[in-house]
């Protein structure tokens, strides 16, 4: 298995949706801060119950808890927006809702990563990189 991806928060997020849906509550990533940020915003959505950063050589590692042992995962459904091939950018005022209101988005702005919710009030545009729900 490679180290290396292409895309890593796709990497990341197909992670992710492999293990919610064989039901693992845990998975192992190679770390990168954008990988780490999204985790963290994840985390304190209560998509994830926690994550943990591994300093490792040569590289370290990102520990995610997507849920605890017996109990079942938050995420429905989580997928990548905004891909290599079609970056999507959006305005504050056109910061699209998921579900209603029910599902988030994660928005990467000057000001770093947050929801679309945070980015709207911020009125921060930016790119739109995860949908979850």
């Amino acid at each position: 298995m490679s180290l290396q991806s292409t895309d890593q928060v796709a990497d990341l997020i197909t992670r992710i949706r492999n293990a919610v849906q064989v039901g693992k509550n845990e998975i192992l990533v190679p770390t990168s801060k954008l990988k780490a940020g999204v985790v963290e915003v994840l985390n304190k959505n209560g998509y994830v119950a926690d994550f943990e950063i591994i300093d490792d050589k040569p590289r370290g590692m990102l520990k995610v808890t997507i849920n605890e042992p017996g109990k079942v995962a938050r995420i429905n459904e989580i997928t990548k927006v905004s891909k290599p091939g079609r970056r999507v950018y959006s305005s504050s005022n056109d910061l699209p809702t998921v579900k209603s209101g029910r599902g988030m988005i994660i928005v990467s702005t000057s000001k770093g990563l947050m929801t679309g919710r945070e980015a709207k009030k911020n009125r921060l545009g930016g790119e739109i990189l995860v949908k979850v729900w």
